[in-house]
């Protein structure tokens, strides 16, 4: 099963984040696209608008079934092996969930400024297609 993280591949703090996610998965579980790639997104119908609201998660096998943003964060640490049960308390803790969303749209209105841009996109060696994984390892 694969899930598919689109992530900003300007932003130094979400590309650091996918970077410690592909040390930690290789690839086993989450493939990556940026909010760049337009060709990526288009094939399940996102827009540069949705990509507004923050990082998405879509399950491979469902690809109706999405989370956006803190949902999305909170989605991958209940995937990782062992990661479930911070996640589960987390959200069992009164206010901690509210609490997480502000947090959340904090940094994502305000990543550039906070942990700068990138002067190039970002492309993760476990794209979608597979297909990026020789390029970017060849460089």
């Amino acid at each position: 099963m694969n899930y598919y993280i689109i992530y900003d591949g300007n932003c130094n703090l979400c590309v650091t984040l996918v970077q410690f996610l592909e040390t930690l998965d290789q690839g086993k579980l989450f493939r990556y696209a940026s909010m760049q790639d337009e060709q990526a997104l288009s094939q399940w119908g996102i827009t540069p608008q949705d990509c507004e609201q923050g990082m998405i998660l879509i399950d491979g096998n469902m690809p109706q079934r999405r989370w956006q943003g803190s949902a999305a964060a909170e989605e991958i640490g209940r995937l990782l092996p062992l990661e479930s049960i911070f996640v589960d308390a987390y959200r069992a803790l009164p206010g901690m969930k509210w609490a997480g969303d502000r947090f959340y749209e904090q940094i994502r209105d305000n990543r550039y400024t906070l942990f700068g841009k990138r002067s190039s996109t970002y492309q993760s060696a476990y794209c979608v297609d597979g297909s990026c994984k020789l390029d970017t390892q060849s460089q």
